[in-house]
C-alpha cells in the first residue's frame, strides 16, 4: 500500500527544500534592491515631479474652471449635449459631496497611468503587429500580466521602491497595458491589405504608411484599448491605495478598515461615475472616428 501511495498523493518537493528556495529567491531580490533601488528610483524622479506637479495644478485650479475643461472635453471628444450634461452633472455631485480633492487626486494618477500606458504599449503593439516572433514573445508576458492577482504586483515595486506615488503607478501600469498592447497589435493586423498594398503603390514609405494609413484605420480598436486600459486603472485604484496612492481608494479602504458603509458606497460610486464617464466619452469619440474614416474613405 505504502508503493501505491504516489498514485494517489501528487509527489512534492521537500518542504526544507521550498523554504530554502524561497529563502534564497527572497535574499537574491532583496539584496538587489538595496543595491539598485536607489538608482531605479532616481530613474523616476522626472515622473514624480511631474505627478506631483499635475496634481498640484488640479487641486490648485479653481473647482469651476477644471469643470468647464471637463466639460469641453466631453464636448470635443463626443459631440453630444445629453453625454456633456450627464458628465457635468456627475462631477457637481461629486463636488457637492465632498469628494472633489480625492477625484482630482484620483484623475492625476488614472491621467498619468494613461499617458505611460500610451507611450510604452502603443509601439509594442505595433512591434507584435509587424512581427510574429514579437507576438509569439510578448503575448505569454501579457497573459501573466493579466491573470496575476493584483496584489502580487504591489509586493516587489514596494521592496523595490518603498510606498508612495511612483511605486502605486507603476502597479497600475502593469495591471492596465496589457489590453492597450492587445488592441493596437489587433487593429494593426485588421487593417485591409488592400489599402496597404495602394498605399505603396503609391511610394509610400513604411513610416509613411503606419502614420498614414495604418494606425488612422486602426484607431477605434486603439481607442477601446485606451478605454480598457482606464477601467482598469481605474479598478487598480483602491488596490494601489494601500501603498500611499491618495484619491478616492483612501477612503474606500478606510471604510472597509473601521466599516465605514457610507463612505465606501459614496467614494465608490464616484469611482463608477469616473469610469463610466471616461467610457462614454471614449466610445462617442471612437465611433466618430469610425464615421469620419468611413466618410473618407466613401470619398
Amino acid at each position: 500500500m505504502a508503493e501505491q501511495s504516489w498514485f494517489f498523493e501528487f509527489p512534492e518537493m521537500d518542504r526544507a527544500d521550498v523554504v530554502a528556495l524561497r529563502r534564497f529567491l527572497d535574499g537574491a531580490y532583496r539584496d538587489f534592491s538595496r543595491s539598485y533601488g536607489d538608482a531605479i528610483e532616481t530613474v523616476f524622479n522626472p515622473l514624480l515631479f511631474f505627478m506631483v506637479w499635475f496634481e498640484k495644478l488640479l487641486l490648485g485650479m479653481p473647482w469651476l474652471l477644471v469643470l468647464a475643461a471637463l466639460t469641453g472635453l466631453a464636448y470635443w471628444a463626443s459631440r453630444s449635449a445629453k453625454l456633456t450634461l450627464a458628465v457635468t452633472a456627475a462631477f457637481l455631485l461629486i463636488g457637492y459631496f465632498g469628494m472633489w480633492d480625492d477625484t482630482m487626486r484620483t484623475l492625476s494618477i488614472i491621467t498619468v497611468a494613461t499617458l505611460l500606458s500610451i507611450v510604452l504599449g502603443v509601439p509594442v503593439g505595433i512591434m507584435m503587429a509587424r512581427s510574429d516572433r514579437m507576438q509569439n514573445v510578448v503575448t505569454p508576458v501579457l497573459d501573466i500580466m493579466q491573470t496575476m492577482p493584483a496584489f502580487v504586483y504591489l509586493i516587489p515595486v514596494v521592496m523595490l521602491l518603498g510606498i508612495g506615488k511612483v511605486p502605486g503607478l507603476i502597479a497600475v501600469v502593469v495591471y492596465a497595458i496589457p489590453p492597450l498592447i492587445r488592441l493596437t497589435n489587433l487593429g494593426i493586423r485588421l487593417v485591409d491589405r488592400d489599402v496597404q498594398e495602394a498605399a505603396v503603390a503609391f511610394g509610400a514609405t513604411p513610416l509613411q504608411r503606419l502614420l498614414g494609413v495604418q494606425l488612422p484605420l486602426a484607431m477605434p480598436t486603439i481607442m477601446a484599448g485606451v478605454n480598457q486600459t482606464i477601467m482598469m486603472a481605474l479598478g487598480m485604484v483602491v488596490i494601489a491605495s494601500m501603498i500611499g496612492v491618495q484619491g478616492l481608494g483612501q477612503p474606500v479602504l478606510k471604510s472597509i478598515t473601521n466599516q465605514y458603509f457610507t463612505m465606501g458606497l459614496l467614494n465608490g460610486l464616484a469611482i463608477v461615475a469616473i469610469a463610466i464617464t471616461f467610457d462614454r466619452v471614449s466610445q462617442a469619440y471612437a465611433k466618430r472616428s469610425q464615421r469620419h474614416l468611413q466618410g473618407l474613405q466613401g470619398d
